[in-house]
């Protein structure tokens, strides 16, 4: 776990005009710009206004953007990925006492496409699968339920007779996850060009995404989840206030 990780081996995908107005628009709230502030915005990428043009004409008529008066906005579904982003960034925990959240699959009958549906909706409620339709986690967070999941999902609260700190690491790549974590503070360190920056910046919020967020005494004392946080809240806070200065507002 000391080992210093290789930041080359980070894998920061290609800026795009789509990704830099989601990545934009995720970050802001509420989540909707005019294109006169999304064209300012993107000026630091090497965007240009016809390529901005386009890309936004894609993303509504693929849902991605709503768009009214001149002003775009995320869709219902993006909202809710903002929302999981900002769970993500900022996590709301209690206290843990040991127990556990368990959720079990009772539906039957269902699809390719549902069972990968509930799989994915699961692994968002940060559980991970112990067996097949049998989810834990340690009780220690707090978010709200979705109502549609009480009809194929039955819950419960245990106590595990394994060492926890044993489940936990079968469960989650807890040690993967904190060398990836390093890789992309030392990118963080190392970026001094916008489109850099905002490159790292987005794999950081996707690795924040897969974060299991377990309480203190099931991970190692070098975490590095709060370091990670504290690198992305402090850029957003300077992006929003660079945007906020080229935009006038």
């Amino acid at each position: 776990m000391n080992a210093s990780p290789d930041p080359a081996a980070v894998d920061l995908r290609p800026l795009s005009a789509r990704s830099v107005v989601l990545s934009l628009l995720l970050g802001t709230h509420p989540p909707e710009l005019p294109v006169k502030d999304l064209l300012r915005a993107v000026e630091p990428f090497g965007i240009g206004g016809s390529t901005l043009r386009a890309a936004l004409s894609r993303m509504v008529a693929a849902g991605d953007l709503r768009r009214a008066d001149g002003v775009y906005g995320l869709s219902d579904r993006l909202l809710e990925r903002q929302r999981r982003q900002d769970a993500a960034v900022h996590p709301r925990t209690r206290r843990w006492d040991g127990a556990w959240e368990m959720a079990v699959v009772t539906a039957t009958g269902r699809g390719p496409a549902e069972r990968a549906d509930l799989r994915a909706r699961l692994t968002a409620l940060r559980l991970a699968e112990l067996r097949e339709g049998v989810w834990l986690r340690p009780a220690n967070l707090l978010r709200p339920w979705p109502d549609d999941l009480d009809g194929v999902v039955a819950r419960f609260t245990a106590r595990p007779a394994e060492p926890v700190r044993d489940l936990a690491a079968r469960l989650w790549p807890v040690v993967a996850w904190a060398d990836t974590a390093r890789a992309l503070l030392a990118h963080v360190a190392r970026a001094d060009r916008p489109a850099d920056r905002f490159t790292v910046l987005a794999a950081v919020v996707r690795h924040l995404l897969a974060d299991p967020v377990l309480p203190a005494a099931l991970l190692p004392a070098d975490w590095p989840g709060p370091a990670l946080r504290t690198a992305y809240t402090g850029y957003r806070q300077e992006l929003t206030e660079e945007m906020l200065g080229r935009t006038g507002r």
